[in-house]
């Protein structure tokens, strides 16, 4: 814990500045039983066990996220998750029943997805902030409906009708939505992160992926004026066109391989950027910032190399690459109090914000989006 020069104001009122650093204590060992358990009783009760593997596997995650002295908790019930769940696999199946019974009515169900996309969002998001509690005082989420509307389906529409170019400014209403509608104990959270902090963290992702594109043309029109002479004789000379479209088939994915590498790579900047964005700008009851200090390559690294490792080791090393990123996450993870910490968890616990197991009878229900 860093502290600044002490100060004081109102009498005995500390305004020390202090730095709070998250902290992930738990280990891939531990989490690997925690894990094994779960896949196996999942395949084991097809599917229906699921719901109580995401209980477990977020008590485990949460427990294993201290700031200060003290870790999180997480008090779903797996039975508000499996509801959420056969509600979710209810419209899925509707929507395929639909597809292929009556493919006009499909285009009214995918329409009325998008509708209650918002809804459904705003309830997870709800529900996720309801089952959370850091020292016995619980996180909530107020946002709404036109918020979520916003965010998650103008946000996305703007960001591909504009190519990328404006993904800042979803970004900013993603953010803004999804930490700026949270409260802790009843004190607000606000996040406003600045568009120009976002398009900072946006232009060197935005180049790399222009200038990739811009290879991969030029190289397709390269080879198609130094092979497509060779192309057009395999083709009259008896090579047939199955000789004509493998070859072709080949540089698409010669091609495509390193394209869909970069849009990976780019897109991992891109969100460890504008998360060091918008958690930066993120303030509780207006007085205690965020911060966030992603290494941005490091990041993509860790990312990159934790999917590689569970692919090869066919998910055996799968909670090895969790707990490796969760751990990165806390490391680069922190909160600047203005005064002890403790303290200002005692006064909103005094003031009666902590609440009880009913509470989670509230808005009970996770449908997993």
């Amino acid at each position: 814990m860093n502290e600044t020069t002490p100060t004081r104001e109102d009498g005995d009122v500390d305004q020390t500045m202090r730095r709070e650093p998250f902290v992930f204590t738990g280990t891939a060992r531990e989490y690997f039983g925690i894990w094994l358990i779960n896949v196996l009783l999942t395949i084991l009760t097809l599917g229906i066990y699921s719901a109580w593997a995401k209980v477990r596997r977020m008590r485990f995650f949460h427990g294993s996220t201290w700031l200060g002295d003290a870790s999180f908790e997480y008090h779903a019930r797996p039975r508000q998750i499996l509801i959420g769940r056969i509600i979710a696999l209810a419209l899925i199946a509707t929507y395929n029943l639909a597809l292929y019974f009556a493919p006009g009515f499909s285009i009214v169900l995918v329409i009325g997805f998008f509708l209650a996309l918002p809804y459904l969002v705003m309830r997870g998001l709800r529900f996720r902030a309801r089952v959370t509690s850091y020292r016995n005082v619980r996180f909530d989420f107020e946002g709404g409906y036109w918020g979520a509307l916003l965010a998650y389906v103008a946000g996305g529409v703007l960001t591909w009708g504009t190519l990328g170019v404006l993904a800042p400014v979803a970004s900013r209403w993603i953010w803004s939505y999804t930490l700026g509608n949270l409260t802790y104990g009843g004190r607000p959270i606000d996040c406003d992160p600045r568009l120009e902090k976002l398009f900072g963290q946006w232009w060197l992702p935005a180049i790399l992926f222009g200038g990739g594109i811009a290879l991969f043309l030029a190289g397709s029109v390269a080879l198609g004026y130094l092979y497509g002479s060779e192309l057009a004789d395999i083709v009259g000379g008896g090579g047939g066109v199955g000789t004509l479209t493998a070859g072709v088939l080949a540089l698409i994915y010669v091609g495509f391989l390193p394209l869909i590498v970069l849009y990976v790579v780019v897109g991992l900047l891109y969100h460890a950027g504008s998360r060091n964005a918008a958690v930066s700008e993120t303030v509780i009851d207006g007085r205690h910032a965020l911060a966030s200090t992603l290494g941005r390559w490091r990041y993509v690294w860790i990312s990159i190399t934790n999917l590689i490792a569970t692919v090869f080791t066919l998910g055996l090393l799968r909670p090895w690459a969790a707990v490796r990123m969760a751990r990165y996450l806390a490391i680069c993870t922190a909160v600047d109090t203005v005064g002890a910490l403790d303290s200002y968890i005692d006064t909103i616990t005094d003031e009666g914000a902590a609440v009880g197991a009913e509470y989670m009878d509230v808005e009970g229900l996770d449908f997993g989006f």
